[in-house]
């Protein structure tokens, strides 16, 4: 089963199966509280319906007030896709310098370079212009991929024109088919010489989330995709004869470097270089990677293309230093935020403040599914104890925990078993969670970089989503940076805050080298966290064990205990 694929389609929930745990995020009233059977008697509220499967009375002022409590996304969604038809029925190609920069101003694409070539307004334009062939547009349709978002109207013509290309866009914009489209428009047909297109990312999952996109745009066709990853690489070591053929290759650097050294993998044939979350690409653990796979890309008309959500200044320089006369593309403001993400600072004082505002936030509602970030594994672990004994559906994710392991938390958490699901920097960047209502930064960001993809889990393909940022007196030196984002992204802030004082840059290159040491979360007494330290999350709780991984053991807790539950269900949370 391709999880990442039926992640990225949004998650879905089945209420009668957890039906007895709902009121644990049901918000509480201050002069009415429902519990126990008089809660679930009652109509499903719809801010709680977040897969759209519960039956609701159709009661007039009943209606209104759920209106005016919640957020109707798929009300919002028809009103942007309103809005977006009209301004596309009129597809013509944008022809000259004047159309084609007033366009760019109205979708807020800034481009800096020589004879870039004119945005598109809709892919039958290019259809059009014969410039993708039958079968990509037949696919692309089957997908329902009928509006482009700015930092495709511009990208994908450039791509196509076979320019050097950096390319800066907001998260949940779209991206991977800003690259993917014009690659296999230009590849036109399968070929027998070898990989032609290389796509570089940083983390196997977002490797395997494009490798899926690849795939589904090419379908129908005989197009080969080549996922290499560990069981793949092992075909690879037989006879270079009897090697099979791709077009298509898509993986993290060290993978493709061990390949390289081993001479299983020819690139002499690729024509087309890129590089996914190139900011991190180009960080200093992987440029020494990264020059031995641009050393064996040895075509003279190679072409290549950087895209990622946030550009700091540095990888733009040395991005400049591999590129030939690029485009550059930056939509909205740098290191931006899409204006779907309400963003949110939560003061908490002490870090034993956070744990009480986690709880204060579920105890009045909270619309799952929900990530929570925090800065290292075993601050995952800690608090991930503290929340499953609170009786919440959750698991925990990070780099400790195997593959398989890895992608049965993600199906859980498809499947709305987990509601709540606690992660590493290893989540910041990779899987599409288009289903994602609320992001909560438990630790403060230790860059604007991280930021900016953190809370890029949620708000996507159109959707409006939450982010929340809890910080304490530790984390005042960092704070400005972050308030400017949020400025920009169109959110209210203080004024206090962006007066703030800048930290040095000897500071943030300490942050960013070792993060800043934290009390514990835990609040179990030591004789029992000596007992967990001996039992790892990873082996107590494996996610393939129906009986014990994180969501269903806190389902299991509570089914168990019912009429306890029930008592602590009419309680708030301090």
């Amino acid at each position: 089963m391709d999880l990442f694929y039926a992640l990225g389609s949004g998650a879905n929930f089945n209420k009668q199966k957890f039906k007895k745990d709902i009121d644990k995020f049901v918000p509480s009233k201050k002069n009415k509280t429902l519990v126990g059977e008089d809660l679930l008697n009652q109509d499903l509220p719809k801010g709680l319906d977040f897969f759209n499967t519960h039956k609701h009375t159709t009661k007039k002022a009943k209606v209104e007030k759920e209106e005016e409590d919640n957020v109707n996304f798929d009300d919002e969604d028809d009103e942007e896709d309103s809005d977006e038809e009209d301004e596309e029925q009129e597809i013509t190609a944008i022809d000259t310098d004047n159309r084609a920069k007033n366009f760019r101003k109205k979708k807020k694409i800034h481009v800096h370079g020589n004879d870039i070539p004119y945005p598109i307004n809709h892919i039958d334009v290019l259809q059009q212009r014969d410039d993708i062939p039958e079968f990509l547009k037949k696919n692309l349709t089957q997908l329902n991929f009928n509006n482009l978002t700015p930092i495709q109207m511009q990208s994908i013509p450039t791509i196509l024109s076979d320019r050097d290309t950096i390319a800066c866009a907001p998260t949940g914009t779209g991206k991977t088919l800003s690259f993917a489209i014009p690659i296999i428009a230009k590849l036109e047909k399968p070929s027998k010489v070898g990989y032609r297109a290389l796509i570089i990312s940083p983390t196997r999952e977002l490797a395997q989330q494009i490798n899926d996109q690849f795939e589904r745009i090419s379908k129908f066709t005989k197009f080969k995709i080549h996922f290499l990853n560990k069981a793949t690489s092992a075909a690879l070591k037989q006879d270079p004869q009897n090697r099979p053929k791709f077009d298509v290759l898509v993986t993290t650097p060290l993978r493709l470097v061990q390949a390289i050294k081993g001479e299983l993998i020819d690139l002499s044939s690729v024509k087309y270089l890129i590089f996914d979350e190139a900011d991190k690409l180009f960080e200093p653990e992987f440029v020494e990677q990264i020059d031995d796979i641009i050393s064996a890309c040895s075509n003279s008309k190679l072409k290549k293309a950087l895209f990622s959500a946030t550009l700091p200044d540095i990888v733009e320089k040395l991005a400049s230093s591999i590129l030939h006369d690029p485009v550059r593309i930056l939509i909205g403001n740098k290191n931006s935020v899409t204006q779907l993400i309400k963003q949110e600072l939560v003061y908490v004082g002490q870090e034993s403040g956070k744990l009480v505002a986690i709880r204060q936030l579920i105890s009045k509602g909270i619309q799952p599914p929900v990530l929570i970030f925090v800065q290292s594994i075993e601050r995952a672990k800690e608090l991930f104890h503290e929340l499953i004994y609170d009786q919440i559906n959750v698991d925990v994710i990070h780099s400790e925990r195997t593959q398989s392991q890895r992608g049965q938390i993600i199906q859980n958490f498809k499947q709305g078993k987990i509601w709540v699901l606690i992660c590493t920097e290893l989540m910041a960047r990779g899987i599409d969670f288009k289903g994602v209502n609320l992001v909560i930064n438990y630790d403060f960001p230790q860059t604007i970089q991280s930021y900016v993809h953190r809370i890029g889990r949620t708000g996507r393909a159109g959707r409006k989503g939450e982010a929340i940022t809890l910080f304490t007196d530790d984390d005042s030196d960092f704070l400005r940076a972050i308030v400017n984002v949020m400025r920009q992204s169109g959110c209210d802030v203080p004024q206090w805050m962006l007066e703030l004082k800048k930290p040095s840059a000897k500071l943030k290159k300490q942050l960013k080298k070792r993060p800043i040491e934290r009390k514990t979360i835990s609040t179990l007494p030591k004789h029992v966290k000596g007992k967990l330290n001996k039992k790892r999350i990873s082996t107590k709780f494996k996610s393939g064990d129906n009986k014990s991984n994180g969501a269903k053991g806190g389902i299991k807790k509570m089914k168990n205990n019912n009429n306890n539950y029930k008592k602590k269900g009419s309680k708030t949370e301090e």
